[in-house]
């Protein structure tokens, strides 16, 4: 069957000035639908009368009539394929299929089997038509990936808003995007909250709430008020923009086993006409009662069952349906490489910050000795409203809103924290370091805490602690438990945060082996050791610009897209959209899932080609077992390949 070129350029969404096309433009495009069916429609019709009438032995349907007759039913359907044939000769691509089932045809004429010349050519074309149903179904997950390309952006311009193109927009610039809209640019939001449907990017339905001064994606669906964001990229450096080329991409990519074989059928084409011409003429020397005629029909058999079609479309379709069900929940592999390279990862190296932890610091406990907590908590505050540390972030977020204490003379202690005074009294905030050099004494219980912590003490009597944690994701326990489960025998922790920190993530996750306090190189030499032992396949999952030399040095690098940076993004070959870890597993099964439909299908095709061409040679199978091994076949293996759409991944 035809090879279709998947490009998934053709699939941009119609566009009108900004707009989607009305219902008579979907009609036209059902309209040209039907149309391509009208061809096989007529050979059916002319086939079957002719069928009935040669049954019935009919004295007016003879010779010249006759041949007419399945001359015009063979044109609708045969034409295009002999055309096509015609042009590839001329290119110097003599061995396709449409010059294999050009001679079949052809030749089942000359030798006077004319329904069967038809009926061949007709179940080619009835082939395709499915052929082409199966692969716009592949293209339906893509598509959608596509049609949430934003088309137009409402711009704060000369004291109004207008509508323009997002490419034109630039950094800095006020958008407004009203209830219903998609949102066309990424930015941060001015508006004090925002219900947004991050679904096309994140394959998760539900609705996410993002507060004032926080990041919103383009491509996202803005559900409730009127909001208004400021742009922080161009369109082209855009979230949506880069998963759109990622996908678009993807498919440049091929996997080992589709150009094996695609190199093949260029070899296995001019080898069986050869073999078929050999059919042909070589049993004149070894069969006392030769028919030349016979021996042509074996031939042209042989011709119609050994062409690749089934191996040829269903194994990049097989690729192509992996990739769509793949960004459909939310992962984008960058080719079809990768997917199968997802199959064969038996240890998995991951970091910790915005991997497995959210990358946020919050409050996990507040002790406090002979003070209110809120009074403590209104001291402590207001000398963290000084600095910018993400841990004095963290402290400002404990009941916003609500200290109206404020601190002055505040200085800070290199290495140690800060000093300052509040409400007259003298505060000291920080590390175990600045109690000792004031002459503070720190209970003993603060020295088994991991976690980060700030001490505070005021009018030199130590006054209590808060414990500040990176909070685990919601599903990062349960990701490791079922990463054994799908295969993967060792997983590693490596990272920049403080050992004790990190040990204890660890511990929390049973992760057996981890190391903490890293730099860059300390990490990408722990991968490169693993790699050396020449059965490690390693994957790497990371989301920082120091993780980029490991992802790219790891046999596969898997980025966390939402919160990771655009360096991490750029060198990892598979990208999570929704940070989620447990996304990992999913890939993996999404990976294998597709290896095997394509390896059914080689098997398949391979399997029934073989048997009916042994029949075909030795003249026990007809033409109709020949379009079965060559049309039938390519069916089951294209229906085979369709169901990754419809599989379920938990």
């Amino acid at each position: 069957m035809k090879k279709k070129k998947i490009n998934l350029r053709d699939l941009k969404p119609d566009s009108d000035n900004g707009h989607s096309h009305d219902d008579g433009h979907n009609h036209g495009k059902s309209s040209s639908q039907f149309k391509a069916y009208i061809p096989a429609v007529i050979s059916f019709t002319m086939l079957i009368i002719g069928i009935v009438l040669d049954y019935f032995d009919v004295s007016f349907f003879k010779d010249w009539l006759r041949i007419i007759w399945y001359g015009i039913a063979y044109l609708p359907v045969g034409f295009p394929v002999v055309k096509e044939g015609w042009e590839s000769i001329k290119k110097g691509d003599v061995f396709t299929e449409f010059f294999l089932m050009s001679i079949a045809t052809i030749g089942a004429f000359i030798i006077g089997e004319y329904p069967e010349g038809v009926a061949v050519m007709l179940f080619y074309a009835v082939g395709e038509l499915f052929q082409n149903a199966a692969v716009n179904r592949a293209k339906g997950n893509i598509k959608a990936l596509l049609d949430v390309r934003p088309k137009e952006a409402n711009v704060f311009r000369d004291g109004d808003y207008i509508s323009v193109s997002p490419e034109s927009v630039e950094i800095g610039e006020k958008i407004q995007i009203r209830v219903g809209e998609k949102i066309p640019l990424d930015g941060m939001l001015l508006s004090e909250k925002a219900s947004l449907n991050t679904a096309a990017l994140t394959g998760e339905s539900k609705p996410d709430t993002i507060n004032k001064k926080s990041k919103v994606y383009a491509g996202s669906i803005n559900l409730q008020s009127v909001i208004e964001v400021e742009v922080t990229s161009k369109f082209e450096d855009s979230s949506i923009a880069r998963i759109l080329d990622l996908v678009q991409n993807a498919t440049a990519r091929k996997s080992k086993t589709e150009l094996f074989i695609r190199k093949f059928a260029r070899i296995y084409t001019p080898i069986v006409v050869f073999l078929a011409i050999g059919v042909t003429f070589l049993p004149y020397f070894f069969v006392e009662d030769y028919v030349f005629r016979d021996w042509l029909y074996r031939a042209l058999i042989f011709l119609v069952i050994s062409c690749p079609c089934a191996l040829v479309i269903s194994i990049p379709l097989g690729y192509f349906g992996g990739l769509g069900a793949a960004s459909k929940n939310g992962i984008l592999f960058k080719g079809a490489s990768f997917l199968d390279a997802m199959t064969k990862i038996n240890t998995l190296v991951m970091d910790k910050t915005g991997t497995v932890t959210k990358g946020v610091f919050k409050i996990k406990n507040i002790k406090t000795f002979d003070w209110d907590e809120k009074e403590f908590m209104n001291y402590l505050m207001a000398m963290e409203e000084q600095s910018t540390h993400p841990i004095a972030k963290a402290i400002m977020e404990y009941q916003k809103g609500t200290n109206n204490f404020e601190a002055n003379k505040v200085s800070e202690v290199a290495g140690k924290g800060l000093k300052g005074m509040v409400k007259g009294k003298e505060v000291l905030v920080g590390n175990k370091a600045l109690m000792v050099s004031n002459n503070i004494e720190v209970p003993n219980e603060t020295e088994s805490i991991v976690e980060s912590i700030v001490l505070v003490a005021i009018d030199t009597i130590f006054a209590g602690y808060v414990v500040i944690a990176d909070e685990l994701k919601e599903d990062a326990k349960e990701t490791i438990s079922s990463l054994h489960r799908v295969g993967i025998k060792k997983i590693m922790m490596l990272s920049g945060d403080k050992d004790s920190i990190t040990q204890q993530v660890a511990k929390d996750l049973n992760i057996e082996n981890a190391k903490g306090g890293l730099l860059p190189e300390d990490k990408l030499n722990e991968v490169e050791t693993l790699k050396k032992n020449p059965e490690n396949k390693v994957a790497f999952i990371g989301d920082g610009i120091n993780d980029a030399p490991v992802l790219a040095a790891s046999d596969l690098g898997i980025a966390m897209g939402g919160l990771g940076s655009d360096v991490a993004i750029e060198t990892a070959d598979v990208i999570i959209q929704t940070d989620q870890p447990s996304k990992v597993v999913r890939a993996i099964k999404i990976g294998s899932s597709t290896r095997k439909i394509v390896w059914q299908n080689i098997i398949l095709a391979f399997g029934i080609k073989v048997i009916v061409l042994i029949l075909g040679a030795g003249g026990l199978a007809t033409m109709w077992e020949a379009v079965f091994a060559d049309v039938g076949v390519a069916l089951l293996a294209i229906l085979n390949a369709v169901r990754l759409q419809k599989m379920k991944w938990s």
